[in-house]
């Protein structure tokens, strides 16, 4: 089952501030608006997104559908069909993408520990 690229999402307090800091240690913006209350933030291959009052908690997101500079790839297994591969395995999505649709959609499962994890195909 291939994901898509890894990042992790964070629900921040204050983006000004979180931003400051994933700058001091490396970090370098790459896309997002503060505007709109999100940056994406990179360091080498590693990528935080800083979301404020977005979501409650952090989490663990894959992006299928695009490659780790966010192009899309010619080739890739749709969300709904990824969804499709975990409810057979008993895992039961927090929050369902619609499987009546095509195109950009995600879902939400928690893992054991109740960490959220989301796949968002944006494609």
């Amino acid at each position: 089952m291939n994901l898509g690229p890894f990042s992790l999402s964070l629900a921040v307090k204050d983006l000004a501030a979180s931003r400051r800091f994933y700058e001091a240690i490396g970090f370098k913006q790459y896309a997002g608006d503060p505007a709109h209350n999100y940056l994406i933030l990179r360091n080498g291959a590693a990528t935080v997104g800083l979301f404020q009052g977005m979501f409650e908690k952090n989490m663990l997101t894959f992006n299928p559908g695009w490659d780790a500079d966010c192009k899309k790839l010619p080739d890739f297994t749709d969300v709904r069909e990824l969804q499709r591969q975990l409810r057979a395995q008993g895992i039961e999505p927090a929050t369902p993408a619609d499987t009546a649709t095509t195109g950009p959609a995600h879902f939400v499962v928690i893992d054991p520990d109740g960490n959220p994890v989301l796949v968002d195909q944006h494609v």
